[in-house]
């Protein structure tokens, strides 16, 4: 039969806790960094052959849309929507991949501490 000796709550003694929630700690202060980082990141997307341009902070913020002037064709709208479309998307899938590059490491690591 086990015997509990009541000493480290069964988790490997009290050391071993403390030193678990010191990583905790400098993973979260590290995390925290992280994402100010990506705060002021920006991506550039075109879309249109350069006519369009998008820039996009990497928590998600709309920075600025700039359309060249021979972009807009009042008889043509819809083209110029597809091309906010796809700069806009362009944009978003640039800041997922920005965001893995920076989180991706505390994603691992999170994994090995629970």
């Amino acid at each position: 039969m086990a015997k509990y000796s009541g000493r480290g709550g069964g988790f490997g003694g009290g050391a071993n806790m403390q030193q678990l929630m010191k990583q905790a700690q400098k993973m979260q202060q590290d995390m925290a960094r992280a994402q100010e980082e990506l705060a002021e990141t920006e991506v550039v997307a075109t879309a249109g052959g350069g006519m369009l341009e998008i820039v996009m902070t990497c928590d998600r913020q709309l920075v600025s849309i700039k359309i060249k002037p021979e972009a807009v064709d009042p008889d043509d709208v819809e083209m110029l929507e597809d091309m906010l479309i796809a700069g806009f998307n362009e944009a978003s899938k640039l800041v997922e991949q920005e965001q893995e590059r920076v989180m991706g490491p505390y994603s691992s690591q999170m994994g090995g501490l629970f």
